[in-house]
């Protein structure tokens, strides 16, 4: 059988093949176009040369699907009557585990990538933008599916190879409170970076438009350009575009944003939280504990499944701790931001292809 990693879990933890309708979603091999009636299309298993013996049945999220066997009880320390349920992979279990679970109601995830996404009520694909509606983890809904590439790679890389490099044998590691450091420096430097602008492509760009060569760059270096001004100008290259993929969701679902979540680790500090809100010029609600909120969604999913919850309950359950306004004053500067921002992917899509033929 092919399956999807936390589908092959569910067989080691029960013994059953299957998969969900949204972890199955990305073999590209079922027809999705009515939410409750998905199942394997033949043409599309012709064109990908799979047998439809080697797929697994299809379950939904919320179904229960066995107990563990006496084998898995044993080695994790379980109850033999422990249920196993059918599970959701992590982008669908972030946008349940947001709290944000109404159609329309968005949140933006800033993990090592990132997503701006929302439950939608209908399929649609928009080709241009690279944004789809695809299963969601709720029985019977769709959500927005798109992705850009490093979010809060971006720092990491950062810490890892400006920062605190360990280019040498006997060079410390990074402090363990790195981040919270560099959201220090960060925040010793006025909104805009001093005109020092980083585009967040280290690994090329996927959404809005898919590109895998362009890459990363800090412009507008000058020789009174500090760390602190590289720390700010990262945290608002990442900002500058979600701001670009907030136009392609937006456009998506054809309705503004009133409020977006923010969840993931990047979204427990309240520096990137207030960048975000001033780049995108929406309120932004930070949740709490947001790096747990894929736990949280697959709890919610079993919750929901044993009867515990219903759907209404979960926006309760996932507390905002914190909200941020935009501030009108910055607007200017990082409207002046973005247009750069564009412009430099438009020089970057024609430049970058070049280079990395010669690298």
């Amino acid at each position: 059988m092919f399956l999807e990693p936390k589908d092959w879990l569910n067989h080691k933890l029960c013994g059953r093949m299957c998969a969900t309708v949204d972890s199955i979603a990305l073999h590209w091999v079922t027809d999705n176009r009515q939410i409750d009636r998905i199942g394997y299309d033949d043409k599309l298993l012709a064109m990908a040369q799979l047998e439809r013996a080697r797929l697994p049945e299809l379950v939904r999220a919320t179904d229960e699907i066995g107990v563990v066997t006496p084998a898995a009880a044993a080695e994790l320390g379980l109850g033999a009557s422990v249920k196993v349920f059918g599970g959701t992979p992590d982008v669908q279990s972030a946008a349940v585990g947001s709290g944000a679970v109404a159609d329309f109601a968005p949140h933006l995830y800033l993990g090592t990538s990132s997503w701006l996404s929302c439950h939608v009520p209908w399929k649609r694909t928009d080709m241009v933008r690279n944004v789809a509606s695809l299963p969601s983890a709720l029985p019977g809904r769709y959500f927005a599916a798109n992705a850009q590439e490093t979010a809060g790679a971006c720092l990491t890389w950062l810490r890892d190879h400006v920062l605190w490099p360990r280019d040498l044998a006997d060079a410390p590691p990074a402090p363990a409170d790195a981040f919270a450091r560099i959201d220090q420096l960060a925040s010793s430097v006025s909104p805009g970076a001093d005109g020092v602008v980083f585009t967040p492509w280290l690994f090329g760009e996927r959404c809005p438009v898919a590109n895998p060569h362009v890459r990363a760059s800090f412009v507008n270096l000058s020789a009174q350009t500090t760390r602190a001004h590289l720390c700010r100008a990262v945290l608002e290259g990442v900002a500058l575009n979600s701001r670009w993929l907030l136009g392609a969701v937006e456009h998506f679902v054809r309705r503004p944003f009133e409020e977006v979540r923010m969840i993931g680790g990047g979204a427990a500090s309240a520096l990137w939280c207030q960048i975000h809100a001033d780049v995108l010029g929406r309120p932004m609600a930070q949740v709490g504990e947001p790096v747990l909120c894929n736990a949280r969604g697959a709890a919610f999913l079993a919750l929901l499944g044993l009867g515990r919850v219903s759907l209404a309950d979960i926006p309760q359950l996932v507390p905002v701790v914190a909200r941020f306004t935009p501030r009108p004053e910055h607007a200017a500067r990082y409207d002046e931001a973005f247009a750069a921002h564009r412009a430099l992917w438009k020089l970057s899509a024609r430049l970058h292809p070049r280079l990395s033929r010669r690298s």
